[in-house]
């Protein structure tokens, strides 16, 4: 730091900056998981089958999907601080939409919105992570970054459930639509892309992503022909996606028709799996930057999570509180995937770090957005044969083999050399 900048003051400003833009990404892990908790409600609110309620839900995942890659691109050329502002506000708009929509197509286009708007939010945060704080500290502040985020995702589990049963859905996104353009401006006033922009001296030697500013094709092109990078996109897509349609619509619903639930309690369980992720991935992150291993903490992560959903697949009838235990355990055991950023970032030139964390990000919404309206296709069949029970067991066993293919994904990761 310059004599006239303290470090002091640097810490300050860099709390300051981080702070509100992990807020943004944990408002974007609220909107993430909500459909759960209230699936019943927008399955009466707009006369929906579980096909169209997957469809709905997972507007949010197809769009996060297409724009990753641009995101990360503009994250290396404009900026977290510009884009995360606009998206912020256009999140805003969608919430609101999604809250006064009249018909599920209106409230689908609210979603979509949504998703534009909070898409930017993941890769602005691992973007500041990389520029302000030392690379020694990138996967613990993942986990970091995580564990906020499924925090917010918890808060949309029994927490939302509860209060909808005294106040309506709509007026909750209302409420959401304010809150995403306030930090919108809070983006614009508070948050600065680099610390030389705030008069501190760079934290590394050259500034992530000013080599790729002029020649982002370049960029893009050469971490897409990096052999390095796509394993990592493949365990997401396994992994993070059957815990995404899980945690973000299904898993309610399944407690609730499956093992005769009540919807607090079965939201209790969801909000326990949140939690789980939430406290693993700081677990995780601080693992593997203290075994300097990356490949070797994710493949054992996997492997246990793809494990972890046996018990639905046996059918095991188990006690209140088992089952709420092995929802946490699966939460716990959930997060290995966060370490496929890390590796992206490390097997890639640090000026393409947006570029490069967003590609393998692809694969996390990718994976959502097909199983979401699959299991819900699923579900609609077997309620058209009067067999539901039947189909669920079949919408288990897809989430599962998507676990099992991204657990076996991680047998083609590649080792990152430390920078």
């Amino acid at each position: 730091m310059t004599s006239l900048q303290p470090q002091a003051s640097f810490v300050r400003a860099r709390r300051v900056v981080f702070g509100i833009v992990l807020a943004s990404f944990v408002l974007s892990f609220f909107h993430r998981t909500a459909p759960a908790a209230i699936a019943g409600e927008l399955t009466r609110a707009f006369a929906i089958n579980g096909a169209v309620l997957g469809a709905v839900a997972a507007t949010y995942f197809y769009v996060y999907t297409l724009l990753q890659i641009p995101v990360g691109v503009l994250a290396d050329t404009l900026g977290p601080r510009r884009i995360l502002a606009a998206g912020s506000v256009i999140a805003g708009m969608g919430s609101l939409l999604f809250a006064l929509a009249p018909t599920w197509e209106v409230a689908a286009a609210g979603r979509t919105l949504v998703g534009v708007g909070v898409s930017v939010a993941f890769i602005a945060i691992l973007k500041i992570s990389a520029v302000w704080f030392p690379a020694s500290r990138f996967a613990t502040l993942n986990g970091v970054t995580m564990f906020a985020g499924n925090l917010g995702a918890v808060v949309a589990g029994a927490p939302l459930a509860w209060i909808v049963t005294w106040a309506s859905w709509r007026t909750v996104f209302v409420a959401l639509a304010l809150l995403s353009t306030a930090l919108g401006l809070a983006t614009w006033w508070k948050v600065r892309d680099r610390p030389e922009e705030m008069g501190f001296a760079p934290v590394h030697a050259a500034p992530a992503g000013g080599a790729v500013a002029a020649h982002w094709t370049q960029a893009l092109a050469r971490v897409l022909a990096n052999p390095a990078t796509w394993p990592g996109f493949f365990v997401n897509l396994g992994i993070a996606g059957s815990y995404l349609a899980f945690a973000g619509l299904w898993s309610v619903p399944y407690l609730e028709q499956v093992h005769r639930l009540p919807r607090v309690t079965a939201a209790q369980h969801a909000s326990l799996l949140l939690l789980g992720v939430a406290l693993g991935s700081v677990v995780v992150g601080v693992i593997s930057d203290r075994l300097r291993s990356r490949r070797g903490v994710l493949r054992v992560y996997a492997v246990l999570y793809a494990l972890s959903w046996l018990p639905w697949l046996l059918h095991v009838q188990w006690p209140l509180a088992a089952t709420l235990g092995w929802f946490l355990l699966m939460g716990l055991l959930t997060p290995g995937f966060t370490l496929s950023w890390t590796i992206a970032k490390e097997v890639n030139e640090p000026a393409h770090s947006g570029i490069a964390t967003s590609v393998v990000n692809v694969g996390i919404f990718l994976g959502a957005g097909i199983l979401q309206p699959l299991v819900g296709w699923v579900l609609d069949r077997g309620r058209a044969a009067g067999d539901l029970d039947a189909a669920w067991e079949r919408g288990i066993l897809l989430l599962a083999g998507a676990a099992a293919v991204g657990a076996l994904a991680t047998l083609l990761v590649r080792e990152p050399q430390r920078r």
